[in-house]
Protein backbone atom coordinates (compact mmCIF):
# COMPACT_ATOMS: atom_id res chain seq x y z
CA UNK A 1 0.00 0.00 0.00
CA UNK A 2 2.81 2.33 0.88
CA UNK A 3 4.43 1.70 -2.51
CA UNK A 4 1.14 2.36 -4.35
CA UNK A 5 0.61 5.56 -2.40
CA UNK A 6 4.13 6.70 -3.14
CA UNK A 7 3.67 6.00 -6.86
CA UNK A 8 0.41 7.95 -6.85
CA UNK A 9 2.04 10.92 -5.15
CA UNK A 10 4.95 10.88 -7.60
CA UNK A 11 2.48 10.68 -10.48
CA UNK A 12 0.57 13.70 -9.20
CA UNK A 13 3.79 15.65 -8.77
CA UNK A 14 4.93 14.79 -12.30
CA UNK A 15 1.54 15.80 -13.69
CA UNK A 16 1.73 19.10 -11.84
CA UNK A 17 5.26 19.72 -13.15
CA UNK A 18 4.12 18.89 -16.69
CA UNK A 19 1.14 21.25 -16.47
CA UNK A 20 3.32 24.04 -15.08
CA UNK A 21 5.91 23.47 -17.82
CA UNK A 22 3.26 23.59 -20.55
CA UNK A 23 1.65 26.67 -19.10
CA UNK A 24 4.96 28.46 -18.61
CA UNK A 25 4.61 30.33 -21.92
CA UNK A 26 2.62 33.54 -21.90
CA UNK A 27 1.16 35.49 -24.80
CA UNK A 28 2.57 38.89 -23.85
CA UNK A 29 1.05 41.04 -26.58
CA UNK A 30 -0.38 41.08 -30.09
CA UNK A 31 0.73 43.45 -32.83
CA UNK A 32 -1.04 44.15 -36.13
CA UNK A 33 0.24 45.46 -39.47
CA UNK A 34 -1.84 46.19 -42.55
CA UNK A 35 -0.40 45.72 -46.06
CA UNK A 36 -2.19 46.29 -49.39
CA UNK A 37 -3.07 42.61 -49.78
CA UNK A 38 -2.83 41.15 -46.29
CA UNK A 39 -2.97 41.78 -42.55
CA UNK A 40 -0.22 40.39 -40.32
CA UNK A 41 -0.82 39.47 -36.68
CA UNK A 42 2.22 38.89 -34.46
CA UNK A 43 1.81 37.28 -31.04
CA UNK A 44 4.81 37.97 -28.79
CA UNK A 45 5.50 34.92 -26.61
CA UNK A 46 7.60 34.31 -23.53
CA UNK A 47 8.58 30.87 -24.85
CA UNK A 48 7.87 28.24 -27.53
CA UNK A 49 4.34 26.97 -28.25
CA UNK A 50 2.43 24.72 -30.62
CA UNK A 51 -0.55 26.08 -32.51
CA UNK A 52 -3.28 25.37 -35.03
CA UNK A 53 -5.42 27.66 -37.17
CA UNK A 54 -8.80 27.09 -38.84
CA UNK A 55 -11.62 29.18 -40.25
CA UNK A 56 -15.37 29.22 -39.63
CA UNK A 57 -18.16 30.76 -41.69
CA UNK A 58 -21.59 32.32 -41.12
CA UNK A 59 -20.22 34.54 -39.67
CA UNK A 60 -16.60 34.52 -40.84
CA UNK A 61 -14.14 33.82 -38.05
CA UNK A 62 -10.56 32.70 -37.65
CA UNK A 63 -9.72 30.48 -34.69
CA UNK A 64 -6.16 30.27 -33.37
CA UNK A 65 -5.46 27.61 -30.75
CA UNK A 66 -2.18 28.21 -28.92
CA UNK A 67 -1.24 25.12 -26.97
CA UNK A 68 0.96 25.43 -23.90
CA UNK A 69 0.20 29.10 -23.32
CA UNK A 70 -1.82 31.47 -21.17
CA UNK A 71 -2.81 35.07 -21.78
CA UNK A 72 -0.41 37.46 -20.10
CA UNK A 73 -1.99 40.75 -21.21
CA UNK A 74 -5.13 41.93 -23.05
CA UNK A 75 -4.98 41.58 -26.84
CA UNK A 76 -5.76 45.19 -27.70
CA UNK A 77 -5.07 46.36 -31.29
CA UNK A 78 -6.59 48.92 -33.65
CA UNK A 79 -8.42 47.05 -36.42
CA UNK A 80 -9.52 49.90 -38.68
CA UNK A 81 -8.83 49.39 -42.41
CA UNK A 82 -8.44 45.62 -41.85
CA UNK A 83 -10.78 42.64 -42.37
CA UNK A 84 -10.88 42.20 -38.55
CA UNK A 85 -13.90 43.43 -36.62
CA UNK A 86 -12.89 42.21 -33.13
CA UNK A 87 -10.56 39.90 -31.20
CA UNK A 88 -11.67 37.56 -28.38
CA UNK A 89 -9.76 35.07 -26.25
CA UNK A 90 -10.37 32.46 -23.57
CA UNK A 91 -8.55 29.59 -21.86
CA UNK A 92 -9.88 26.28 -23.21
CA UNK A 93 -7.85 24.51 -20.54
CA UNK A 94 -5.35 25.82 -17.98
CA UNK A 95 -2.64 25.32 -20.61
CA UNK A 96 -4.43 26.00 -23.91
CA UNK A 97 -5.43 29.46 -25.13
CA UNK A 98 -7.99 30.05 -27.88
CA UNK A 99 -8.03 33.34 -29.79
CA UNK A 100 -11.03 34.08 -32.04
CA UNK A 101 -10.70 36.72 -34.75
CA UNK A 102 -14.11 37.99 -35.86
CA UNK A 103 -13.91 38.92 -39.53
CA UNK A 104 -15.72 41.35 -41.79
CA UNK A 105 -15.09 39.00 -44.73
CA UNK A 106 -13.35 35.71 -45.50
CA UNK A 107 -9.55 35.58 -45.59
CA UNK A 108 -6.86 33.02 -46.45
CA UNK A 109 -4.66 32.41 -43.38
CA UNK A 110 -1.01 31.41 -43.26
CA UNK A 111 0.75 30.88 -39.94
CA UNK A 112 4.23 30.05 -38.69
CA UNK A 113 6.46 30.24 -35.64
CA UNK A 114 9.55 32.45 -35.43
CA UNK A 115 12.46 31.74 -33.08
CA UNK A 116 14.02 34.53 -30.99
CA UNK A 117 16.43 36.95 -32.65
CA UNK A 118 18.38 40.02 -31.56
CA UNK A 119 15.23 42.19 -31.44
CA UNK A 120 12.39 39.86 -30.48
CA UNK A 121 11.64 36.71 -28.51
CA UNK A 122 9.49 33.79 -29.67
CA UNK A 123 6.66 34.84 -31.97
CA UNK A 124 3.60 33.33 -33.62
CA UNK A 125 2.84 35.02 -36.95
CA UNK A 126 -0.56 34.76 -38.64
CA UNK A 127 -0.97 36.37 -42.07
CA UNK A 128 -4.53 37.01 -43.28
CA UNK A 129 -4.54 37.33 -47.08
CA UNK A 130 -7.38 39.14 -48.82
CA UNK A 131 -8.95 36.48 -51.01
CA UNK A 132 -10.17 38.84 -53.73
CA UNK A 133 -6.70 40.40 -54.04
CA UNK A 134 -5.36 37.08 -55.42
CA UNK A 135 -2.42 37.65 -53.10
CA UNK A 136 0.87 35.80 -53.29
CA UNK A 137 1.65 34.08 -50.01
CA UNK A 138 4.77 35.18 -48.16
CA UNK A 139 7.93 33.25 -48.96
CA UNK A 140 8.71 32.68 -45.28
CA UNK A 141 8.71 28.90 -44.60
CA UNK A 142 5.31 27.83 -43.34
CA UNK A 143 3.79 24.65 -41.92
CA UNK A 144 1.25 22.65 -44.01
CA UNK A 145 -1.65 24.86 -45.13
CA UNK A 146 -4.65 25.11 -42.86
CA UNK A 147 -8.25 24.61 -44.07
CA UNK A 148 -9.63 27.71 -45.74
CA UNK A 149 -12.98 28.97 -46.97
CA UNK A 150 -13.87 29.35 -50.69
CA UNK A 151 -12.80 32.66 -52.24
CA UNK A 152 -15.03 35.61 -51.47
CA UNK A 153 -16.05 38.32 -53.91
CA UNK A 154 -16.20 41.21 -51.46
CA UNK A 155 -14.52 44.38 -52.82
CA UNK A 156 -10.96 44.93 -51.71
CA UNK A 157 -10.18 47.20 -48.75
CA UNK A 158 -8.96 50.52 -50.18
CA UNK A 159 -5.38 51.44 -49.38
CA UNK A 160 -4.67 55.14 -48.88
CA UNK A 161 -2.05 56.30 -51.42
CA UNK A 162 1.14 57.90 -50.16
CA UNK A 163 1.46 60.99 -52.33
CA UNK A 164 -0.44 61.75 -55.52
CA UNK A 165 1.72 61.54 -58.62
CA UNK A 166 2.07 64.71 -60.63
CA UNK A 167 0.14 64.38 -63.90
CA UNK A 168 2.36 64.90 -66.91
CA UNK A 169 1.61 65.19 -70.63
CA UNK A 170 1.54 61.75 -72.25
CA UNK A 171 4.62 60.57 -74.12
CA UNK A 172 4.38 60.00 -77.91
CA UNK A 173 2.39 56.91 -78.88
CA UNK A 174 4.39 53.74 -78.27
CA UNK A 175 7.01 55.51 -76.16
CA UNK A 176 6.65 54.07 -72.67
CA UNK A 177 7.93 55.45 -69.40
CA UNK A 178 11.08 54.15 -67.74
CA UNK A 179 9.89 52.38 -64.57
CA UNK A 180 11.93 52.61 -61.37
CA UNK A 181 10.93 50.35 -58.46
CA UNK A 182 11.82 51.98 -55.14
CA UNK A 183 12.06 49.64 -52.17
CA UNK A 184 11.94 51.11 -48.66
CA UNK A 185 13.74 48.55 -46.50
CA UNK A 186 12.21 46.74 -43.50
CA UNK A 187 8.71 47.73 -42.32
CA UNK A 188 6.01 46.56 -39.94
CA UNK A 189 7.31 44.43 -37.09
CA UNK A 190 10.81 44.68 -38.63
CA UNK A 191 11.97 48.21 -37.69
CA UNK A 192 15.49 47.77 -39.06
CA UNK A 193 18.27 49.67 -37.29
CA UNK A 194 17.49 52.22 -34.57
CA UNK A 195 19.05 55.54 -33.68
CA UNK A 196 20.01 56.74 -30.20
CA UNK A 197 16.91 58.97 -30.09
CA UNK A 198 14.51 56.23 -31.11
CA UNK A 199 14.62 56.84 -34.86
CA UNK A 200 13.61 53.73 -36.81
CA UNK A 201 15.23 52.86 -40.12
CA UNK A 202 11.90 51.65 -41.56
CA UNK A 203 10.33 55.10 -41.06
CA UNK A 204 13.21 57.19 -42.41
CA UNK A 205 13.79 55.09 -45.53
CA UNK A 206 10.07 55.14 -46.40
CA UNK A 207 10.11 58.94 -46.21
CA UNK A 208 13.16 59.08 -48.50
CA UNK A 209 11.57 56.55 -50.89
CA UNK A 210 8.36 58.59 -51.08
CA UNK A 211 10.32 61.78 -51.79
CA UNK A 212 12.36 60.00 -54.49
CA UNK A 213 9.12 58.74 -56.04
CA UNK A 214 7.72 62.28 -56.06
CA UNK A 215 10.81 63.66 -57.77
CA UNK A 216 10.96 60.90 -60.41
CA UNK A 217 7.25 61.22 -61.19
CA UNK A 218 7.66 64.95 -61.75
CA UNK A 219 9.77 64.24 -64.85
CA UNK A 220 8.29 63.28 -68.19
CA UNK A 221 9.29 59.83 -69.40
CA UNK A 222 9.75 58.28 -65.95
CA UNK A 223 7.47 56.50 -63.49
CA UNK A 224 8.39 55.40 -59.97
CA UNK A 225 6.62 52.58 -58.11
CA UNK A 226 7.02 51.80 -54.39
CA UNK A 227 7.27 48.19 -53.21
CA UNK A 228 5.66 49.24 -49.93
CA UNK A 229 3.54 52.34 -49.40
CA UNK A 230 3.16 52.14 -45.62
CA UNK A 231 4.41 50.57 -42.41
CA UNK A 232 4.13 46.85 -43.10
CA UNK A 233 6.47 43.93 -43.74
CA UNK A 234 7.23 42.44 -47.16
CA UNK A 235 9.45 39.32 -47.53
CA UNK A 236 12.69 40.01 -49.35
CA UNK A 237 12.01 37.94 -52.45
CA UNK A 238 8.51 39.33 -52.79
CA UNK A 239 10.00 42.83 -53.09
CA UNK A 240 11.72 41.86 -56.34
CA UNK A 241 8.55 40.05 -57.45
CA UNK A 242 6.62 43.29 -57.01
CA UNK A 243 9.25 45.15 -59.06
CA UNK A 244 8.99 42.57 -61.84
CA UNK A 245 5.19 42.77 -61.90
CA UNK A 246 5.44 46.56 -62.18
CA UNK A 247 7.70 46.14 -65.23
CA UNK A 248 10.66 47.79 -63.50
CA UNK A 249 13.72 48.80 -65.51
CA UNK A 250 15.65 49.43 -62.28
CA UNK A 251 15.29 48.36 -58.64
CA UNK A 252 16.54 50.72 -55.91
CA UNK A 253 16.44 49.57 -52.27
CA UNK A 254 16.78 52.33 -49.67
CA UNK A 255 18.33 51.64 -46.24
CA UNK A 256 20.06 53.38 -43.32
CA UNK A 257 23.05 51.46 -42.00
CA UNK A 258 24.09 50.56 -38.44
CA UNK A 259 27.47 49.56 -37.05
CA UNK A 260 28.87 48.44 -33.68
CA UNK A 261 31.01 51.57 -33.69
CA UNK A 262 28.88 54.69 -33.23
CA UNK A 263 31.62 56.65 -34.98
CA UNK A 264 30.97 54.95 -38.34
CA UNK A 265 29.52 57.39 -40.88
CA UNK A 266 28.86 57.95 -44.56
CA UNK A 267 26.60 56.75 -47.37
CA UNK A 268 27.24 53.65 -49.47
CA UNK A 269 25.90 52.01 -52.62
CA UNK A 270 25.89 48.24 -53.13
CA UNK A 271 25.46 45.97 -56.14
CA UNK A 272 25.30 42.19 -56.14
CA UNK A 273 28.57 40.33 -55.60
CA UNK A 274 29.92 37.88 -58.20
CA UNK A 275 29.49 35.02 -55.73
CA UNK A 276 25.93 36.12 -55.03
CA UNK A 277 25.22 36.20 -58.76
CA UNK A 278 26.61 32.67 -59.20
CA UNK A 279 24.56 31.24 -56.35
CA UNK A 280 21.40 32.95 -57.60
CA UNK A 281 21.88 31.54 -61.10
CA UNK A 282 22.12 28.07 -59.56
CA UNK A 283 18.95 28.66 -57.52
CA UNK A 284 16.98 29.76 -60.57
CA UNK A 285 18.11 26.71 -62.52
CA UNK A 286 17.19 24.40 -59.64
CA UNK A 287 13.74 25.93 -59.18
CA UNK A 288 11.34 24.65 -61.83
CA UNK A 289 8.92 27.48 -61.10
CA UNK A 290 11.59 30.11 -61.66
CA UNK A 291 12.81 28.40 -64.83
CA UNK A 292 9.52 29.25 -66.49
CA UNK A 293 9.86 32.93 -65.58
CA UNK A 294 10.86 35.37 -68.31
CA UNK A 295 14.35 36.79 -68.36
CA UNK A 296 15.02 40.19 -69.86
CA UNK A 297 12.03 42.09 -68.56
CA UNK A 298 10.27 42.35 -71.94
CA UNK A 299 9.57 38.63 -72.26
CA UNK A 300 12.08 38.04 -75.06
CA UNK A 301 13.95 35.12 -73.44
CA UNK A 302 12.18 32.16 -71.86
CA UNK A 303 13.80 29.28 -70.01
CA UNK A 304 10.92 26.81 -69.97
CA UNK A 305 11.76 25.26 -73.36
CA UNK A 306 15.57 25.22 -72.95
CA UNK A 307 17.75 22.38 -71.74
CA UNK A 308 19.69 22.86 -68.52
CA UNK A 309 22.99 23.82 -70.15
CA UNK A 310 21.47 26.41 -72.50
CA UNK A 311 19.31 27.81 -69.70
CA UNK A 312 22.46 28.17 -67.59
CA UNK A 313 24.25 30.06 -70.37
CA UNK A 314 21.28 32.40 -70.87
CA UNK A 315 21.03 33.08 -67.16
CA UNK A 316 24.77 33.72 -66.88
CA UNK A 317 24.61 36.20 -69.75
CA UNK A 318 21.57 37.91 -68.30
CA UNK A 319 23.08 38.10 -64.83
CA UNK A 320 26.40 39.42 -66.17
CA UNK A 321 24.69 42.18 -68.17
CA UNK A 322 22.42 43.06 -65.25
CA UNK A 323 25.34 43.22 -62.83
CA UNK A 324 27.31 45.46 -65.19
CA UNK A 325 24.36 47.84 -65.44
CA UNK A 326 23.93 47.77 -61.66
CA UNK A 327 27.55 48.79 -61.12
CA UNK A 328 27.22 51.57 -63.71
CA UNK A 329 24.09 53.14 -62.25
CA UNK A 330 25.40 52.57 -58.73
CA UNK A 331 28.57 54.56 -59.42
CA UNK A 332 26.55 57.46 -60.85
CA UNK A 333 24.29 57.51 -57.81
CA UNK A 334 27.26 57.31 -55.44
CA UNK A 335 29.03 60.17 -57.21
CA UNK A 336 26.01 62.43 -56.85
CA UNK A 337 25.45 61.46 -53.22
CA UNK A 338 29.04 62.44 -52.49
CA UNK A 339 28.15 66.03 -53.36
CA UNK A 340 25.65 66.38 -50.51
CA UNK A 341 26.82 63.93 -47.83
CA UNK A 342 29.91 62.06 -46.64
CA UNK A 343 30.64 58.70 -48.24
CA UNK A 344 31.60 55.55 -46.35
CA UNK A 345 33.32 54.15 -49.46
CA UNK A 346 33.99 55.98 -52.73
CA UNK A 347 33.31 53.00 -54.97
CA UNK A 348 30.28 50.76 -55.33
CA UNK A 349 30.57 47.85 -52.93
CA UNK A 350 29.33 44.35 -53.72
CA UNK A 351 27.52 41.93 -51.42
CA UNK A 352 25.02 39.09 -51.58
CA UNK A 353 21.95 41.06 -50.48
CA UNK A 354 18.78 39.10 -51.25
CA UNK A 355 16.95 42.08 -52.77
CA UNK A 356 19.72 42.50 -55.36
CA UNK A 357 19.42 38.95 -56.73
CA UNK A 358 17.29 39.64 -59.79
CA UNK A 359 18.79 38.27 -63.01
CA UNK A 360 16.70 40.52 -65.24
CA UNK A 361 16.50 43.87 -63.40
CA UNK A 362 19.56 46.06 -62.62
CA UNK A 363 19.47 46.53 -58.84
CA UNK A 364 21.26 48.68 -56.29
CA UNK A 365 21.01 49.06 -52.54
CA UNK A 366 21.58 52.57 -51.18
CA UNK A 367 22.71 52.97 -47.57
CA UNK A 368 21.81 56.62 -46.97
CA UNK A 369 23.97 56.89 -43.83
CA UNK A 370 24.59 55.35 -40.42
CA UNK A 371 21.56 55.67 -38.19
CA UNK A 372 23.76 54.36 -35.38
CA UNK A 373 25.75 57.60 -35.64
CA UNK A 374 23.92 60.29 -33.62
CA UNK A 375 24.84 63.13 -36.00
CA UNK A 376 23.85 61.23 -39.12
CA UNK A 377 20.65 59.95 -37.50
CA UNK A 378 19.61 63.52 -36.72
CA UNK A 379 20.27 64.58 -40.34
CA UNK A 380 18.47 61.57 -41.80
CA UNK A 381 15.34 62.51 -39.85
CA UNK A 382 15.14 66.02 -41.38
CA UNK A 383 13.02 66.69 -44.45
CA UNK A 384 15.68 68.88 -46.07
CA UNK A 385 18.33 66.14 -45.94
CA UNK A 386 15.86 63.53 -47.14
CA UNK A 387 15.03 65.74 -50.12
CA UNK A 388 18.73 66.27 -50.86
CA UNK A 389 19.43 62.52 -50.69
CA UNK A 390 16.49 61.76 -52.96
CA UNK A 391 17.63 64.46 -55.38
CA UNK A 392 21.15 63.02 -55.57
CA UNK A 393 19.81 59.50 -56.20
CA UNK A 394 17.39 60.87 -58.80
CA UNK A 395 20.20 62.71 -60.58
CA UNK A 396 22.33 59.56 -60.74
CA UNK A 397 19.45 57.51 -62.13
CA UNK A 398 18.69 60.15 -64.75
CA UNK A 399 22.32 60.32 -65.85
CA UNK A 400 22.38 56.54 -66.27
CA UNK A 401 19.14 56.33 -68.25
CA UNK A 402 20.00 59.23 -70.53
CA UNK A 403 23.13 57.29 -71.51
CA UNK A 404 21.50 53.84 -71.56
CA UNK A 405 17.72 54.19 -71.99
CA UNK A 406 15.71 50.96 -72.41
CA UNK A 407 14.51 50.48 -76.00
CA UNK A 408 10.98 51.65 -76.70
CA UNK A 409 10.99 54.32 -74.01
CA UNK A 410 10.36 58.03 -74.37
CA UNK A 411 13.92 58.75 -73.18
CA UNK A 412 15.34 56.38 -75.83
CA UNK A 413 13.25 58.22 -78.45
CA UNK A 414 14.66 61.57 -77.27
CA UNK A 415 18.22 60.26 -77.43
CA UNK A 416 17.82 58.63 -80.86
CA UNK A 417 16.19 61.79 -82.21
CA UNK A 418 19.10 63.87 -80.92
CA UNK A 419 16.78 65.78 -78.63
CA UNK A 420 18.75 65.32 -75.42
CA UNK A 421 21.02 68.34 -75.27
CA UNK A 422 22.12 68.34 -71.65
CA UNK A 423 22.02 65.80 -68.90
CA UNK A 424 21.23 66.71 -65.31
CA UNK A 425 23.77 68.88 -63.50
CA UNK A 426 24.46 70.15 -60.02
CA UNK A 427 24.81 73.88 -59.26
CA UNK A 428 26.15 75.48 -56.09
CA UNK A 429 24.52 78.84 -55.39
CA UNK A 430 26.97 81.77 -55.35
CA UNK A 431 26.52 85.21 -53.74
CA UNK A 432 24.08 87.40 -55.66
CA UNK A 433 22.53 84.59 -57.70
CA UNK A 434 18.75 84.29 -58.00
CA UNK A 435 16.61 81.40 -59.18
CA UNK A 436 15.69 83.31 -62.34
CA UNK A 437 19.37 83.95 -63.17
CA UNK A 438 20.22 80.28 -62.74
CA UNK A 439 17.23 79.27 -64.90
CA UNK A 440 18.44 81.55 -67.72
CA UNK A 441 22.01 80.26 -67.42
CA UNK A 442 20.98 76.62 -67.85
CA UNK A 443 18.08 77.34 -70.25
CA UNK A 444 15.45 75.74 -68.02
CA UNK A 445 12.28 77.21 -66.55
CA UNK A 446 12.00 78.55 -63.02
CA UNK A 447 9.10 76.13 -62.50
CA UNK A 448 11.34 73.17 -63.48
CA UNK A 449 13.97 74.32 -60.98
CA UNK A 450 11.37 74.59 -58.24
CA UNK A 451 10.00 71.12 -59.00
CA UNK A 452 13.39 69.40 -59.26
CA UNK A 453 14.51 70.88 -55.95
CA UNK A 454 11.21 70.81 -54.00
CA UNK A 455 11.40 74.57 -53.51
CA UNK A 456 8.39 76.31 -51.99
CA UNK A 457 9.85 79.79 -52.50
CA UNK A 458 12.45 81.36 -54.79
CA UNK A 459 14.74 82.25 -51.90
CA UNK A 460 18.22 80.74 -52.13
CA UNK A 461 21.13 80.41 -49.72
CA UNK A 462 24.78 80.77 -50.63
CA UNK A 463 26.32 77.30 -50.89
CA UNK A 464 22.95 75.63 -51.51
CA UNK A 465 23.06 72.74 -54.03
CA UNK A 466 20.52 72.80 -56.85
CA UNK A 467 19.65 69.93 -59.15
CA UNK A 468 19.50 71.32 -62.71
CA UNK A 469 17.13 69.10 -64.74
CA UNK A 470 18.20 67.77 -68.10
CA UNK A 471 17.09 69.78 -71.11
CA UNK A 472 16.15 68.67 -74.62
CA UNK A 473 16.70 70.40 -77.92
CA UNK A 474 12.92 70.42 -78.32
CA UNK A 475 12.50 72.37 -75.12
CA UNK A 476 15.01 74.94 -76.28
CA UNK A 477 13.30 75.59 -79.60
Amino acid sequence: MRIRALVAVVGLLLSAVTVNALAATQVKSMRLWRAPDNTRLVFDLSGPVQHSVFTLSAPDRLVIDINGATLGAPLNVATSNTPISSVRSAQRTPTDLRVVIDLKKAVTPKSFILAPNAQYGNRLVVDLYDQEADAIAATTPTPPPTPVQPPATTPAIPVTPTQPAIKLPPAPSGKRDIVVAIDAGHGGEDPGASGSRGQHEKTIVLQIAQELQRQINSEKGYRAELTRTGDYFIPLRKRTEIARKKGADLFVSIHADAAPSKAAFGASVFALSDRGATSETARWLADTENRSDLIGGAGNVSLDDKDRMLAGVLLDLSMTATLSSSLDVGQKVLGNMGRITSLHKRRVEQAGFMVLKSPDIPSILVETGFISNANEAAKLATKSHQQALARSIHTGLRQYFQQSPPPGTYIAWLRDAGKIAQGPRDHTVRPGETLAMIAVRYQVSVAALRSSNSLKTDELKVGQHLDIPGTTLASQQ
